[in-house]
């Protein structure tokens, strides 16, 4: 329903391929992410997808222009450090890990297209409900040619693809796709990584898995990581502000002496009457 809110909104050049382009990288970077999984341990393909925290600013700097900050490189490179610690770190190399790769890679590349489209073109609910149904519309025959798609799995399976479908996916994207209007694709990508974060701590609290010292460290240096480009932006946004704010034109009269030449075009005499003439003094 929201989408047809945004039905008002001018459209913009190119609006439809580059929402299409997005789309479709959306749905290669989640099929591919799923497949990842049926060669590949759950450890090692949560650490290779976070990957894309490292490859997304440099798909920025490579499509946009957008030239990562010494700063923001250390902290990818250190959420990168602090996943590897998270997992435990990673054993062998599969066919499965080779697809969380380049599942990694999709996702930076969406991540810059769609930064660049919710910038252009805004209509946040319009482009997740095109990512989410251009996912459907290409995982569903897919799924039909594996040949265990059917109405009994499906309800078997009701409650994990609800939780998948509404909370992981539609509620954690849509929130995604909306602030990616107002923050770069690099810094939400380092943002983001708090997820594998979030995802141990569910793990302890409703699975009962335990994590060693060396996951802790790398909890904290993830979230260290985040804090840091999150405290980094907005010292970005206060400079900007100021500079802007700092600049006037020359010609431009103070803000206290417009005020003061307002305040007295709005003063009236005393005396609304007609002036009174005379020949002698007037009293």
């Amino acid at each position: 329903p929201f989408v047809f809110m945004e039905k008002r909104l001018p459209l913009g050049p190119d609006y439809f391929s580059s929402l299409a382009k997005v789309g479709a990288l959306f749905a290669i970077s989640i099929t591919l992410q799923q497949l990842c999984y049926l060669g590949a341990s759950v450890t090692n393909a949560s650490f290779l997808v976070s990957t894309a925290t490292v490859m997304t600013p440099l798909a920025a700097w490579f499509l946009v222009g957008e030239r990562p900050t010494a700063s923001l490189t250390i902290a990818a490179g250190l959420t990168l450090v602090g996943a590897l610690l998270l997992s435990d770190g990673i054993a062998g190399f599969s066919s499965g890990d080779l697809t969380a790769v380049l599942s990694a890679a999709c996702y930076a590349l969406w991540a810059v297209e769609l930064g660049r489209h919710m910038q252009v073109h805004a209509r946040p609910f319009t482009a997740a409900a095109t990512q989410f149904f251009g996912a459907a519309a290409f995982a569903l025959p897919l799924g039909a040619m594996q040949g265990n798609l059917s109405l009994a799995a499906a309800f078997a399976a009701g409650p994990e693809l609800a939780i998948l479908g509404v909370f992981s996916t539609a509620i954690a994207f849509g929130i995604q796709t909306v602030a990616l209007r107002f923050t770069p694709a690099s810094h939400a990508a380092v943002i983001v990584s708090a997820e594998s974060v979030f995802g141990a701590l569910g793990a302890a609290i409703f699975l009962g898995e335990r994590s060693s010292s060396a996951s802790v460290l790398g909890a904290g240096i993830i979230l260290g990581a985040i804090l840091s480009v999150a405290m980094s932006n907005r010292a970005l946004q206060a400079r900007t502000s100021l500079r802007t704010a700092s600049v006037q034109p020359f010609d431009a009269a103070p803000a206290f002496a417009t005020a003061s030449a307002n305040r007295a075009g709005d003063r009236h005499p005393n005396n609304s009457g007609p002036v009174e003439e005379c020949d002698g003094p007037c009293r």
